[in-house]
């Protein structure tokens, strides 16, 4: 599987698998495809009702909704489905930051201004050719955005992290953990969950020793940097829970 290394806000370098340009196409076709049966749905209610013509200022109200919903629709989508159009939801494929986060509206507006200079003057053909050579397989206006497009996996599960909700007499073992963000729990999850798929050590070493370093920790003797790891999760949702 094809992957692009992203380098999150702890610095830890993680794999995500990147979206081909098959299934990007594939997500494109889904969105023309929404757009050209809601048009032909428009055309069919208009011919039976026979209530529409070309010179209605209703008609021309409905096509400029329709022509602006185009326009702006993978801006509009993106913003608030978390990177995400029909499309892309459909092919499991989303937009995200090159720092392993979501995309800030800034980023996605940069993405949409430049569909002009990847799609529309230069024939679809500019963003097919900037993704199948970038490093990244990012099409221009990622390059600009400093996004691009991964396959959406399933985040890290219970058996995988060995993560359970605490027990009600549970004791923390680090009570500045409650310092970290919901994101440094999150990289914490992707770095274990990366563990378990390649089996590579040094992601661990490194996270553990971002976090160690971020709480000004040492890590215990005995204590390994995975069960630090997943100590620093317990504790987290402990405290935090405790807090509410």
């Amino acid at each position: 599987m094809e992957t692009v290394k992203v380098n999150t806000s702890q610095h830890v370098d993680i794999d995500y698998p990147v979206a081909g340009i098959g299934e990007r196409i594939a997500a494109r076709l889904i969105d023309l495809a929404c757009f050209i049966g809601l048009y032909i749905l428009f055309v069919l209610l208009a011919l039976l009702t026979n209530t529409i013509s070309s010179g209605d200022i209703a008609f021309i109200v409905v096509i400029s909704l329709y022509v602006a919903s185009y326009i702006f629709y993978n801006l509009i989508c993106e913003v608030f489905m978390n990177g995400q159009c029909i499309g892309k939801r459909l092919m499991k494929i989303r937009v995200v930051s090159l720092d392993g986060g979501q995309a800030s509206i800034g980023q996605y507006f940069i993405r949409w201004v430049f569909r002009l200079v990847d799609f529309l003057l230069t024939a679809q053909i500019g963003g097919l050719i900037c993704i199948a050579l970038s490093e990244k397989k990012q099409r221009i206006g990622d390059i600009v955005a400093g996004t691009t497009v991964i396959k959406t996996v399933p985040r890290t599960t219970s058996e995988h992290i060995a993560f359970h909700p605490t027990e009600e007499k549970y004791t923390a073992v680090f009570h500045d953990a409650h310092e970290l963000s919901d994101r440094d729990l999150e990289l914490i999850h992707e770095v274990i969950t990366t563990y378990y798929k390649t089996g590579n050590p040094e992601l661990v070493y490194s996270m553990a020793a971002k976090i160690a370093d971020h709480l000004s920790l040492t890590i215990p003797e005995g204590m390994n940097q995975m069960e630090f790891l997943k100590t620093i999760v317990k504790d987290y949702n402990y405290i935090t829970a405790v807090a509410e």
